[in-house]
């Protein structure tokens, strides 16, 4: 009999683990819905326009587009190309240098941005032509793409 007192003693703490095999089943769910909810409402852009998501508009379709969305820098790399095709190289090298005055941020890409010009320039204008736009913008780098697309 003293055998069967053992096993009652070990069922007695029965609805403490009841209560412990719960929270080990609920607590990982509750904490990934909750850090779920708290990446959408964190501001990953930087940008102050719409902050704050709601949970509904996390999509698979939103998730795609905004991991398409281009960065600043190649942003405006892409409306210099455009530019030059349509003006000529020294507008671009002015807006590039507009732009880097305007947002410090992108002075980190000025060097890229300025080759991209240059090999365009050759592209379309020549090497002695697009030579000709050189400008002290982004340490000459624009001169440096010239170069590297003409060599």
């Amino acid at each position: 009999m003293k055998h069967s007192t053992t096993q009652q003693t070990r069922r007695g703490r029965g609805p403490a683990r009841r209560i412990g095999r719960s929270l080990a089943l609920v607590l990982p769910v509750v904490l990934v819905l909750s850090g779920t909810l708290a990446v959408t409402h964190v501001n990953w852009s930087g940008n102050p326009e719409g902050s704050v998501l709601a949970a509904s508009d996390v999509s698979s379709a939103g998730a795609s587009t905004r991991a398409t969305r281009k960065a600043a820098h190649e942003v405006l790399r892409d409306q210099l190309l455009t530019e030059l095709q349509r003006k000529d190289p020294g507008v671009a090298l002015t807006h590039l240098q507009q732009a880097v005055d305007e947002r410090p941020s992108l002075a980190k890409h000025c060097v890229s941005i300025a080759r991209a010009l240059g090999r365009a320039a050759v592209a379309a204008y020549g090497p002695t032509r697009a030579q000709s736009y050189a400008r002290p913008v982004c340490d000459t780098s624009f001169a440096s793409g010239v170069m590297a697309a003409h060599g």
